[in-house]
């Protein structure tokens, strides 16, 4: 059974570093810019923010998606609910089924390939294949002049769709390449770049990609040093421009940015190949499109922007640096009673309708009986994801772990609804009656658990 890819969709992180300031702080040459996750973003915030993009691109409802088969090198729980969290946000059904893939770069094949081994064995008619990541570099490391951060998110369906998935080739070897320790909180390169070239990248990859017949007429490619990729493409006369296209968007996302290429390529016909590599092994996975699959086009603008930061931004923002001072904890534990009531709806964005009168109440877990007329007949439903600024503040001294200024926003939501939420960003921009659109953004880190929620961020 073929496999088709029914959408794609894309997402990056809010924050640009110049791969110049990098090397400005350690010596060395770098160029590009390098896509870094704010302190409210993460690889859950940029694989939600793709997945919506891909569903909304292909007209599909998330309570279709029976599967979630998501890759990351940096999952938010090292050991927890990471994958269902996640599936939660995006709505999907309590029943879908799935997985969380991790452990290296090449875990970003492995869950197209997985989710599309779901679909044709009829376990799924539609599955979500999720790719982020948001590798951590070590300060003062060559991988930390070609770190960036990403996301793409394939809807993938039994039938349909302009695109298929091809032959899958691969080939592994117990060779070290970029590896992290159980005892490392970041990323390690090969000490030698002349051995990493000449017997690891070029053989492996290399290998696996002559493998692949007929040959495509694209492909994208791993490129851990902004350079190797160019050789290859020079050694065997390939067109590279999908996957080059992604380093100089956002650097090297780790596990998604292959996938972000393969996608981007989608915007035409024609045989696309998409190769992964980490953790011993290297694959290659073929792609054929007769026609534009819905999506392909808009990822180009999803990864352009960003707003310039600094080089000591950008250690701050990855959690390499941190200021001192007692944080204060929340009243409410994560593991409490509080969040196990309410950590549902407060990820899927659920309201509670009154059936007498029609009210809203938000969030429902507060809220036992209507804000509106006081009744008790009270049914869940999903909240309008669009509303209008109703009223805002500005909290300038907010304590660690928050961080300041924090905007607290009153939103009249387009379904009649009212909501306060934080807004994203520093509140600068904010105006009464603006449109603003909900996004999942990560809040804080409270006693090592993640809490995720909706921020405002204005429309465009």
């Amino acid at each position: 059974m073929d496999v088709a890819i029914a959408a794609v969709g894309a997402a990056a992180p809010s924050l640009r570093l110049r791969a110049e300031e990098v090397a400005g702080a350690w010596g060395g040459r770098a160029r590009g810019a390098l896509a870094v996750c704010a302190a409210d973003e993460d690889v859950l915030t940029l694989g939600w923010l793709a997945a919506t993009r891909a569903l909304r691109a292909g007209a599909i409802d998330s309570t279709a998606v029976e599967g979630l088969w998501w890759a990351t090198t940096t999952p938010p729980f090292a050991d927890g609910p990471s994958s269902a969290y996640l599936a939660a946000a995006l709505q999907l059904p309590a029943s879908s089924t799935g997985a969380l893939l991790t452990g290296s770069p090449h875990a970003g094949l492995d869950a197209i390939v997985t989710a599309a081994d779901a679909v044709r064995a009829g376990r799924v008619t539609t599955a979500l294949a999720i790719v982020s990541d948001a590798p951590v570099p070590g300060p003062g490391s060559a991988l930390e002049r070609r770190a960036g951060a990403g996301a793409v998110a394939y809807v993938l369906t039994a039938a349909g769709g302009h695109a298929r998935l091809g032959e899958l080739t691969t080939r592994s070897r117990p060779l070290l390449d970029r590896y992290r320790g159980a005892s490392d909180a970041v990323l390690r390169d090969v000490y030698d770049p002349r051995l990493y070239r000449e017997r690891i990248y070029l053989p492996e990859i290399g290998a696996t990609v002559r493998a692949v017949d007929p040959a495509p007429t694209a492909w994208s490619l791993p490129d851990p040093d902004g350079r190797l990729a160019r050789l290859m493409a020079k050694d065997l006369d390939l067109d590279i421009a999908p996957s080059a296209d992604v380093y100089a968007a956002i650097g090297d996302a780790g596990a998604a940015t292959t996938a972000i290429g393969a996608a981007a390529a989608l915007r035409e016909g024609g045989t696309v190949g998409f190769a992964a590599h980490g953790g011993g092994r290297s694959s290659a996975l073929v792609i054929d499109a007769d026609a534009a699959v819905p999506g392909a086009f808009d990822i180009p603008q999803q990864l352009a922007g960003g707003r310039s930061v600094t080089y000591t931004d950008a250690l701050r923002a990855r959690g390499l640096l941190e200021p001192s001072g007692e944080p204060i904890p929340m009243g409410v534990p994560p593991g409490g009673a509080g969040f196990v009531r309410g950590g549902e709806e407060l990820l899927g964005l659920h309201g509670a309708r009154c059936a007498d009168c029609g009210v809203i109440s938000t969030p429902p877990s507060v809220h036992p009986a209507c804000v509106g007329c006081g009744g008790d007949d009270l049914g869940a439903v999903s909240l309008s994801r669009h509303g209008e600024v109703h009223t805002f503040v500005v909290n300038q001294t907010m304590p660690p772990p928050f961080v300041a200024p924090l905007p607290l926003v009153v939103i009249d939501l387009d379904d009649g609804a009212r909501l306060m939420v934080q807004g994203a960003g520093d509140g600068s921009d904010l105006a009464i009656g603006d449109r603003v659109e909900l996004e999942v953004r990560r809040y804080t880190i409270e006693r090592g658990v993640p809490i995720y929620g909706y921020k405002a961020v204005k429309e465009a």
